[in-house]
């Protein structure tokens, strides 16, 4: 009885996930079944075979198959016109072959989840999905679709082909999750974008302060609307039952750029550490090959997020934080800790701070529309940069301090408690305090332009 009640909940879960992605454009479903369905066979066929070459050759048909479909629907037009203007620079004339190509939503992370899953079950770390309908509800299962974490089948797939106990305290944890997700989007990530958005498109209208602030806003913004969606998810996904991995853990308090990476998009960042970084050598080898692994992943990775050159730059901007923070580790690997504990602290505080205004500088690539727009933020930054001059940045500071201040208190919190759920662990009063707080903040506050689309949709 309860296996067979277990098959229905499956089965109701992949319907349900089937309904949400055909919700936004029922032909991409098509597509999606499509990859599921080469997927799920090359798995199997992989799994059954005794012959390493026959082994290899489907690994690379799934691959393949797989970046093929990302490329053309992602990176056709990205790689046209780029080639286009390398002819024209030098004198040569081409027509443009750009297409109306729509991108599916959530394509870059379902295909990341397929390619780990058949490499797991190449590499014997995995055993395939026997029932086809299990392995597609693995793929769609609707909380992490279109924007993550990006799950393992080793993790997720266990937890479809088991039955699943839905204790009480999962509906708590899980209904926290959600409504803490919410708030990030609906009240910090969505106000904030309403601050960023001008600075962004007319950087030339504004002076260094303002778009310094913007940056600053930004930084949160981003970071707000994606954990947001992943806390979201995380906490649907309790309350049936399930575990998504972790996909944020404090990341702004990083103090280097690989803690930054152990601790932003976790799911992305041991992605490429697992099937691009270690595969190409990781870090055993010369000097030279680790900076080399290093920069084709970050560059690989800057590219996963879209099909501008901004986002390769941001990529090669991670890979030289990267680099360096090897470096200087290998340089002060003798040097012995500070002993004063205020000492120490105040060292810790000054190098998170220095890392973010590092962190900040890359998101001005990010979230740049182009190359020209990030010329005219960095010239605004550099050449128009007067503090005690300035008269913009008043109508944008005040109201970044008010969107971020719940926010920036509770991540303080969490970090000096060393717990992510350290506010769902407060006395209920408090606790109840808080939560009405952040209701009465989303509905007086809570996205006043309108409510606005998860940036990691565009991915």
């Amino acid at each position: 009885m309860v296996g067979r009640y277990h098959k229905l909940q499956n089965r109701w879960i992949l319907a349900a996930s089937c309904f949400f992605y055909a919700w936004w454009d029922w032909r991409f479903l098509l597509l999606l079944f499509a990859t599921i369905g080469i997927d799920y066979l090359i798995a199997r066929a992989i799994a059954l075979s005794e012959s390493p070459g026959r082994r290899k050759t489907l690994l690379s048909l799934s691959v393949v198959s797989n970046l093929v479909v990302l490329a053309f629907f992602k990176y056709f037009n990205f790689f046209s016109d780029s080639f286009r203007a390398f002819l024209e620079f030098f004198g040569v004339s081409v027509q443009s072959a750009s297409l109306a190509i729509l991108l599916p939503i959530g394509i870059s992370f379902y295909t990341f989840q397929a390619i780990s899953y058949v490499v797991d079950v190449y590499r014997n770390k995995l055993k395939p999905a026997e029932n086809f309908l299990d392995y597609a509800a693995y793929i769609t299962y609707f909380p992490q679709l279109v924007a993550g974490p990006i799950e393992r089948g080793a993790h997720l797939l266990p937890q479809i082909l088991k039955p699943r106990i839905i204790r009480v305290d999962h509906l708590y944890t899980g209904t926290h999750l959600i409504f803490w997700g919410l708030f990030q989007k609906v009240f910090v990530a969505d106000n904030l974008a309403r601050l960023v958005d001008p600075v962004f498109l007319h950087p030339s209208n504004h002076d260094g302060v303002t778009v310094l602030i913007a940056l600053y806003a930004f930084a949160i913004q981003i970071y707000c609307d994606f954990s947001g969606y992943s806390d979201i998810a995380r906490g649907i996904g309790k309350c049936m039952g399930f575990d998504i991995m972790l996909n944020f853990n404090l990341p702004y308090f990083s103090t280097c750029a690989r803690e930054f990476w152990q601790r932003w998009h976790i799911s992305l960042s041991t992605w490429l550490r697992d099937y691009l970084y270690i595969p190409l050598g990781g870090s055993h080898g010369c000097r030279l090959l680790t900076f080399r692994n290093v920069i084709i992943t970050m560059l690989l990775g800057g590219l996963w997020h879209g099909a501008q050159w901004t986002f390769v730059l941001w990529g090669a901007y991670h890979a030289i934080l990267l680099i360096a923070d090897h470096l200087v580790g290998a340089a002060t690997r003798s040097v012995p800790p500070l002993q004063n504990k205020l000492a120490s602290r105040t060292w810790f505080a000054l190098k998170v701070i220095i890392f973010f205004h590092l962190i900040c500088a890359g998101w001005l690539l990010f979230r740049a529309t182009s190359l020209s727009n990030a010329a005219e933020l960095a010239q605004a930054l550099l050449l128009r940069f007067h503090p005690f001059s300035s008269h913009q940045w008043h109508s944008i500071f005040l109201p970044w301090v008010f969107y971020t201040g719940i926010f920036a208190v509770t991540q303080c919190y969490q970090f000096l408690k060393k717990d992510l759920m350290a506010i769902y662990r407060l006395p209920r009063f408090i606790r109840w305090t808080y939560y009405y707080g952040l209701l009465f903040a989303m509905l007086f506050w809570g996205g006043l332009s309108g409510p606005t689309q998860f940036i990691y949709f565009q991915f």
